[in-house]
This record gives structure tokens, C-alpha cells and sequence, in this order.
């Protein structure tokens, strides 16, 4: 071969070369484009997945902090709505002790007003007296000296021969004076006390209803006992447990009957059961923390009764373990009748007829306020009340005369003061007015039969009833049998058998009606 064709063989493999370079780049540049469009497409659905996911994460977590935060202003707007109650009760108890302190402290100004009159008029009657007197004097001497002169005698022997002669002469008219003061007194001593007695009953204005402990539970439905007993009876004796009173669960539709010895240990229940009732989460912690809540607020409460009662009656300087025991006699009845409200009767009664005989009212009060605090404590301590009372007013220091009043009340000892046989009539005065104390069912419905039976024996009576607890008997005639002047009488007949018949406390108000009704029908 020649060189040329050598030559121009190299040539055309350089030329084929290049172009088999040339086309294998664009073949691998194609190829590189069409993944990267590839890789390119796959991310941009990544994202736009990661975006709408995103996106929905989003709106879930908004919608979880919008019912956190719905959530949570709920329970802050409870919390606010429950703070707010207890502002208003405190405030306004605040106002009713500000408006008692503003009219005390008229009161006050008046009698401070009134004394510095009546100082100052004193005052000027002193001055008028003190210069008659001495006006006086200069006469006496005057007329001593003179009768002296005429008579012959000395002051003294006139005074001694002229008391001689008086003595004489008032001795019978004496013994008869002092025989008729003691009639007179026995006559007026009787008359005397019934006022006094009278006056303080008027001056207590007291309620006739008596209170009573409740220990019925009312349910909003039959559900309600299942989950009060709990799994396996768990969460009722955990309740029973706590607070130390029996959880009776009967056929009784939505009633739940707490039996128990200690008023204030029913209370706590009874309070605690209501407050689970009302949240409905019952379990065995959430109990034990209702309890603790319900045992404060009745903590909370003796102290508030305690403090109540002793501002009302003007007392002050008693020891506080003293008040709460005080406070503890709220959640105490003796025959159906509160003793609080019996001891702050009492108290009253005492204070009125103590003023009245010129003693010290506000020891009075307190003796008679403190007279039953036994009572509190006698379902713990044992011995009567009065017994219990007596240590207890003795560790607090109480005066002697409290002391001796709680004693003698009842007649176990001796009464050493006035005061002392104050409270016990005042004691005896508020148990036995009518409607203080309960009797028993059957005798109070067979006391309103009889009453409506001996009206109705009575001829021309047409129907009657008892009412105001058997303490008024209405009697209804026919007005064709008996005139006016017949119903008068029927009224005075029927008084006086009940009275010969029919045991009962107090009065009994006895109303005859009579009236003639004429229908007529305009057609």
C-alpha cells in the first residue's frame, strides 16, 4: 500500500472516531436528561405528598390546641365562676356584720349622747342641791340655837328624849308595816316573775319549727346506686370506711339512707355523696378526696356557726377550740330539737330576765349559751352531757358561775347564783313551749283525731279540722241550725271539753265559722 492510502485509511478512522464519540455523548446525554427528568418528577411528588401531609398535620394540631384551649377556658371560667360565689358570701356576710357593727355603733352614740345629757343635768341639780343645803345649814343652826335658848335643853338630850318617844311610839305601827310588806311581797313575788318570764319569751322571738339532721340522700336516677357500690362493693366500703357511717342501699326508688351515731361524721357523708353524685367520677381515690374536701368545708363551717353565734349575742374572749365545739352543736338535735338554736334561745332568755333583776346580762348569756355544750361531745366522751360539759368548761377556763350553772341546770347539784337558776328556767321555758321538742307520730295524729272528734260531736256542726300542727281547731256550722249568739256559745262548749278531754302542750285556738252563702244562676 502506498502512503496515501495508509494516510487516508488513518484519516477515515479518526473521522469514524469522532463521530462514534460524537453520537455515544448524545446518546449518554439523553440518557442522563431522561433521569434527571425522572429524579426530577419523583421529588416534586415528595414534596407536594410532604406539603399535603404537612398541611393535614397542621390542621390537626389546630384542632387539638383549639379544644385544649376550649377545654381548659371551661374549666379556669368554672374555677372563676366558684371563686366568685365564695367573694359574694364572704362579702356579704362582711356587709350584714358591717351593718349590725353601723347600728350598734348608733346605738351606741345615742346612749353616750343620752348619759352626757343626763351628766350634765345631774351636774347642774348637784350645784342647786349643794347651795339648798348650805342655805339649810345656816337655818338649822339658827333655829338650834333658839330652840335651846326656850326650851332649856341641849341638842342632844332633846334628840335622845324625842327618839325615845318615837321609838315607843312606831314600834307596833313597825311590826305591822313589816307584817304587810311580807304579805304583800308573797302576793307580788308570783305576779312579779310571770312578767319577767313573759317579757323574756317575747324579747327571744323564736322559730317553733325545730330543725332535723337530714340522712337521706337523693339520687337523679337508680343508675346512680350501682356505681355508688362500686365494683365488688369497693367504692361503698371505701365510703364507709372514711367517714364511719353506714351507706343503706334499698328498694327505696333514687334514695340512699345514711345511718350513723355522730351527726357531724353524717354530715361529712352525706355532704361528700352528694358531691360525688354531682361530678360523677366515684372511685376509691376520687372518694377519699371528696371526703377530705367535705370534711373541711364542715370544719369550716362549726367554726363559722361558733363565731356567728357568739357576735350575735354580744359574747367575746371564748376560747377558740370553745367556739368549734360551740359550732358542733348545730349538727346536734335532742328530741328533734337543734341544740344550737336551743342553747342561743336559752342564752337569750337568761340575758332578758337578768336585766330585768339587776344582774349581769352578758355573764347570764353566756351561761346560757354554754349550758348543753356537752351535748357536742357526749357521742365521744363518755358520761352525761352535764358532766361532760362541766370538764369542759373547767379546761377552758371558763368563770365559776358558767361553771356551776352547767351543773345545776338539771338539778344535779346545787345552784351557788341568781344566774345559775335564771338558766334553768329559761332551759325549762324553751324545751317546753309548743313545737320545740317532737313526739311521736302515732300520739300526734291521735291527739289532731280526738281534737277534730270532740268538735264534731257538738250539734249543728257541720265539718271541722286541726291545723297549725294541731294547735288551732276550726269548727264550720251550719248557718240554718245555729244563730250567732249559739256559735259564740258552741265556741266556749268546745274550749271547755278539750280542756277537760285532751292532753296537749301549750294553747289550742278554737274558730267557729258561720256563713250563709245564696247562688243563683243567671241563665
Amino acid at each position: 500500500m502506498s502512503s496515501v492510502t495508509l494516510i487516508a485509511i488513518a484519516l477515515a478512522a479518526i473521522i469514524a472516531l469522532a463521530i462514534g464519540l460524537v453520537i455515544g455523548y448524545a446518546l449518554r446525554k439523553n440518557w442522563y436528561e431522561t433521569k434527571l427528568d425522572q429524579a426530577t418528577g419523583t421529588a416534586t411528588g415528595i414534596i407536594a405528598a410532604a406539603e399535603k401531609e404537612a398541611a393535614t398535620l397542621k390542621k390537626e394540631k389546630v384542632l387539638e390546641a383549639k379544644e385544649e384551649t376550649t377545654r381548659y377556658r371551661t374549666q379556669v371560667e368554672d374555677e372563676l365562676k366558684e371563686r366568685r360565689s365564695e367573694v359574694q358570701k364572704s362579702e356579704n356576710r362582711l356587709l350584714s356584720r358591717e351593718e349590725s357593727l353601723d347600728k350598734r355603733d348608733d346605738t351606741l352614740d345615742r346612749k353616750e349622747q343620752s348619759l352626757t345629757d343626763r351628766d350634765n343635768h345631774l351636774k347642774d341639780r348637784e350645784q342647786e342641791l349643794n347651795a339648798r343645803a348650805a342655805k339649810l345649814d345656816k337655818s338649822d343652826e339658827v333655829q338650834r340655837a333658839e330652840l335651846e335658848r326656850i326650851a332649856g335643853l341641849s341638842t342632844d338630850d332633846a334628840r335622845e328624849e324625842i327618839l325615845a318617844q318615837t321609838r315607843n311610839e312606831l314600834a307596833h305601827d313597825q311590826a305591822l308595816m313589816i307584817k304587810d310588806s311580807e304579805d304583800e311581797a308573797k302576793a307580788t313575788a308570783d305576779r312579779t316573775a310571770r312578767a319577767i318570764i313573759a317579757d323574756a319569751i317575747q324579747m327571744s322571738a323564736a322559730d317553733v319549727v325545730s330543725d332535723a339532721t337530714v340522712t337521706v340522700v337523693n339520687l337523679p336516677n337508680d343508675d346512680m346506686k350501682g356505681r355508688i357500690i362500686g365494683r365488688e362493693g369497693r367504692n361503698i366500703r371505701t365510703l364507709e370506711t372514711l367517714t364511719g357511717i353506714d351507706i343503706i342501699i334499698d328498694d327505696t326508688p333514687e334514695t340512699v339512707v345514711l345511718s350513723g351515731f355522730d351527726p357531724v361524721r353524717r354530715e361529712v357523708a352525706r355532704l361528700a355523696l352528694e358531691k360525688l353524685i354531682k361530678d360523677g367520677r366515684i372511685h376509691p381515690a376520687r372518694i377519699e378526696e371528696m371526703v377530705d374536701k367535705a370534711r373541711k368545708e364542715i370544719d369550716d363551717q362549726i367554726r363559722e356557726f361558733g363565731e356567728q353565734t357568739i357576735f350575735d349575742l354580744g359574747i367575746h374572749k371564748m376560747h377558740p377550740d370553745l367556739i368549734k365545739i360551740l359550732g358542733r352543736m348545730h349538727y346536734r338535735t335532742s328530741y328533734g330539737q337543734n341544740v344550737l338554736d336551743h342553747s342561743v334561745q336559752v342564752a337569750k332568755l337568761a340575758g332578758a330576765m337578768a336585766a330585768e333583776l339587776g344582774q349581769d346580762e352578758a355573764l347570764a348569756k353566756r351561761a346560757g349559751l354554754l349550758h348543753d355544750i356537752g351535748k357536742a361531745l357526749d357521742h365521744e366522751v363518755d358520761g352525761s352531757h352535764v358532766e361532760i360539759g362541766v370538764e369542759v368548761a373547767k379546761k377552758y377556763h371558763e368563770p365559776k358561775v358558767v361553771i356551776n350553772t352547767i351543773a345545776s341546770h338539771h338539778g344535779d347539784t346545787e345552784p351557788t347564783s341568781i344566774i345559775a337558776v335564771l338558766v334553768a328556767a329559761a332551759d325549762a321555758i324553751s324545751a317546753a313551749r309548743p313545737g320545740a321538742r317532737s313526739e311521736s307520730l302515732e300520739h300526734y295524729l291521735h291527739r289532731l283525731e280526738k281534737l277534730e272528734e270532740i268538735a264534731n260531736d257538738f250539734k249543728g256542726v257541720d265539718h271541722s279540722y286541726a291545723i297549725q300542727a294541731g294547735r288551732e281547731i276550726r269548727v264550720v256550722v251550719a248557718p240554718d241550725q245555729l244563730t250567732d249568739e249559739q256559735s259564740v256559745v258552741l265556741a266556749r262548749d268546745v274550749r271547755k271539753k278539750i280542756e277537760d278531754e285532751l292532753e296537749y302542750p301549750g294553747h289550742i285556738k278554737v274558730t267557729v265559722i258561720r256563713e250563709k252563702r245564696t247562688v243563683e244562676y243567671a241563665k
